[in-house]
């Protein structure tokens, strides 16, 4: 039954891109007397070249063949009443709005576009942030002070870091021996990473390293040169970030603005 809701609902939203459409343009086929516009057919044809599709006449019969199908089951489904029944018009009004969110967003980001420079710059911000250096850690991390005064104690008399590590409370860690892999200082909060910096290579933290997360134990197994990947290989993701952050900002922008009740 939930399938057959969500087919229902996917051909009342192509109903109404289809009577959307019909007002744009000219009739590509009719299917029972109902006109299916060039305008959708358009932007199926558009779709399918942005996949890859050579522009050709087989293109345009497979886009026939498409709509024809599917008016033909949107008929089937206004028939079977499926138009009327409110959880189908309700996830039909979902799907609309998805539409409409998307042009939107994709007309705002054409309209507001990020530039290399905005992305260069975030990309040395980044690569300062990060340092020339990356660090192998092993951490356990307690609730207590006490708690890490006691294991700093046991490692001193010998025990093994990776068998304290078993009293972590860090569910990432504690069943790896604590192991937090390579990473740069600048991954870490800042009480940690000036702690991990300052030791030396086999070395822990003598004294408890306090944040927000509770108090660590802090082991240096080794230490490389940071390899930054160049700004073009790093740049879509950069990219993709940056316009994230923007349709954020503009979103809470028109929150601020509104009247919500």
């Amino acid at each position: 039954m939930q399938n057959l809701s969500k087919l229902a609902a996917a051909l009342l939203v192509g109903a109404i891109m289809s009577a959307s459409a019909m007002a744009a343009g000219n009739a590509f086929v009719t299917v029972n007397g109902v006109a299916v516009s060039q305008s959708l057919a358009n932007v199926f044809m558009a779709e399918q070249k942005a996949q890859g599709a050579p522009d050709s006449p087989e293109l345009k019969n497979a886009v026939r063949e498409e709509l024809i199908r599917r008016e033909l089951l949107i008929q089937e489904a206004k028939k079977a009443g499926l138009d009327k029944k409110p959880e189908i018009a309700a996830q039909a009004d979902a799907a609309k709005q998805a539409l409409y969110v998307r042009a939107y967003i994709q007309d705002y980001v054409k309209k507001n576009p990020i530039s290399d420079a905005q992305l260069k710059a975030e990309y040395e911000t980044i690569k300062a942030r990060l340092g020339n250096t990356e660090y192998k850690a092993r951490h356990i991390l307690v609730l207590s002070e006490d708690d890490a005064k006691a294991i700093i104690a046991n490692l001193k008399k010998g025990a093994k870091f990776e068998e304290l590590a078993k009293q972590s409370i860090d569910p990432g860690s504690k069943d790896n021996g604590g192991d937090l892999g390579w990473a740069s200082a600048g991954n870490f909060v800042k009480p940690f990473s000036d702690a991990l910096t300052s030791l030396s290579k086999g070395k822990y933290t003598e004294a408890p390293v306090k944040t927000e997360f509770g108090y660590h134990v802090i082991l240096l197994e080794d230490s490389r040169p940071l390899t930054v990947p160049p700004f073009d290989e790093i740049k879509p993701r950069l990219l993709q970030q940056a316009q994230s952050q923007q349709i954020n900002k503009m979103v809470d922008g028109l929150r601020a603005k509104a009247k919500i009740d």
